[in-house]
């Protein structure tokens, strides 16, 4: 989305000369079209530099270096990729700070929260150190007699990945090390709201030895995503986003023959009994509704309180956002920072108010906060609604905001009913003191990803990540054993080596075993 302003200040026509570029065999380049939009930082509402998009021409030179360089790296040995994902691992902790800070200025998030991403991020780089363990072959002697039969798992050649805004490192993250690892050339195409995070990933791996034009980044709305789905020379498209354009991505990119996976939305509930450590649960709903201004995938923007959990988890909920710190990113005290742009504050404070109207109480509404000092930041309080309907906007849409709202259900069994009733199943949760619920809710819960009195349950890098429903469009979940799956291809081979002196004529049969 590109944001104008009446009257441009002074940081934003300094910004006009910090163009943030494009990444291409190895180096910066503004591509070929001139335009460019603007970045914001969503804590001060400046401009805080411009961004080269990039088109046809740009993807097309980006496949072009990927295809020549990927030649040359899907033959290099397990060794020697590993050997430079090590350095990148090291090179990805010895510069989390500097990341975090480019991450927090572009984003909003806390520095804190965006070196929490890259840590979990890196779970990744670590995973595919390994490598060669997930790339090991199996093997049968003597399938016949003199016969053996053995698989290989091969790169595609040249992969691309679309992110979204609200992890511009950990979900590239998730991405480009394990296509990488496997042997293929990446094009990453991360959002045009924060880009910077890429580039110096970009010059990360040029340090840690990664060959040019392995890694490659395209920056650019529509016209740079429909680019990358309609050329002849990517083999696979990963992609995060919003439901509706994870559908458009996988239905475009499989029109075009490529393999395609697509995370969507999500609207991730979390359950509280009343056997549950009631304030534990509060905490911990807390962090998960309102931790990164409530913009994650994973967020817990539903609690669904029952029978009698309902009374004192909305007392002990009130408590916990009381001490929360409404602020810029780059404060040591900020507990949640800005949303995105100022669409999205306006989106939360549209489903507040409409909610309201429509019977809702506010136990806590943040739509009157202001940050001194940040007065143009896109900036919303944490709000807290019960007596929500599940015909509200608040309940129905994924609101990707500080907003947290309470369901009423009298049992368990109402409960389970009320998650799976859901179309999105990214993830789930349940706190209770009970191993039985805890076991009937991982069985029966609708959703990919579950948590047992963990409110974020998104898995160590070395498992995979991936939704149900509406959160996901593909075979694969992203990341781990999965992740690799996706970015190679089988291929099973049969061999014999028969002896000059016994070797026989072919049957006309058609070939058995023995």
């Amino acid at each position: 989305m590109t944001i104008v302003q009446d009257t441009p200040n002074v940081a934003d026509e300094a910004a006009t000369n910090t163009t943030v570029k494009h990444w291409i065999n190895g180096a910066e380049t503004k591509g070929s079209t001139g335009r460019t939009q603007p970045i914001y930082n969503p804590s001060t509402g400046e401009v805080s530099a411009q961004l080269a998009l990039g088109d046809v021409t740009t993807v097309d030179e980006a496949v072009r270096a990927a295809t020549l360089a990927q030649k040359a790296w899907g033959r290099t040995s397990l060794a020697k990729r590993t050997m430079i994902l090590f350095r990148m691992r090291e090179l990805m902790i010895t510069h989390e700070q500097e990341l975090a800070e480019i991450i927090s200025a572009e984003h909003g998030k806390t520095v804190d929260d965006a070196r929490g991403e890259i840590a979990r991020g890196r779970e990744t780089m670590e995973f595919v150190c390994g490598i060669n363990q997930a790339s090991k072959s199996e093997f049968t002697a003597d399938a016949s007699t003199g016969v053996d039969v053995h698989t290989l798992r091969q790169p595609l050649g040249v992969v691309a990945g679309i992110t979204p805004f609200n992890f511009p490192a950990m979900v590239p993250l998730w991405m480009h090390p394990v296509a990488i690892a496997a042997g293929n050339a990446f094009i990453l195409k991360p959002s045009e709201r924060d880009p910077s995070a890429s580039l110096l990933v970009a010059r990360l791996y040029q340090e840690a030895g990664l060959p040019d034009g392995v890694f490659n980044v395209v920056h650019g709305g529509k016209e740079t995503v429909d680019a990358i789905l309609e050329h002849e020379g990517i083999a696979a498209v990963s992609f995060v986003g919003s439901t509706p354009i994870a559908r458009y991505v996988q239905q475009k990119g499989i029109a075009n023959g490529k393999r395609v996976q697509a995370l969507g939305g999500a609207n991730n509930h979390a359950i509280v009994m009343p056997d549950a450590n009631i304030d534990f649960a509060a905490s911990q709903i807390s962090s998960g509704a309102f931790g990164s201004a409530g913009e994650r995938c994973m967020a817990v923007p539903v609690a669904v309180a029952v029978g009698e959990a309902a009374e004192p988890l909305i007392a002990a909920l009130k408590k916990e956002v009381e001490k929360l710190e409404v602020g810029p990113g780059s404060a040591k005290d900020t507990d949640i920072g800005p949303v995105i742009t100022p669409a999205a504050r306006q989106r939360v404070l549209d489903f507040t108010t409409s909610a309201i109207a429509g019977g809702a109480v506010a136990i806590v509404d943040g739509r009157e906060v202001t940050v001194k000092g940040y007065e143009n930041g896109f900036y919303v309080g944490p709000t807290i609604l019960d007596n929500v309907t599940t015909d509200m906007e608040a309940y129905r849409d994924e609101v990707f905001g500080p907003l947290l709202v309470i369901m009423r259900v009298e049992t368990f069994d109402e409960a389970l009913e009320l998650v799976n009733s859901s179309p999105f199943g990214n993830g789930s949760a349940i706190f209770t003191s009970s191993g039985e619920l805890a076991r009937r809710f991982e069985v029966e819960v609708e959703a990919g990803m579950v948590g047992v009195n963990v409110p974020i349950p998104v898995p160590v890098g070395y498992f995979s990540f991936g939704g149900w429903k509406d959160s996901l469009f593909g075979d694969h979940h992203a990341h781990g054993p999965e992740g690799f799956r996706f970015y190679t291809r089988a291929k099973v081979v049969t061999t014999r080596w028969p002896h000059q002196e016994t070797a026989g004529s072919a049957s006309m049969n058609f070939p058995g075993n023995s």
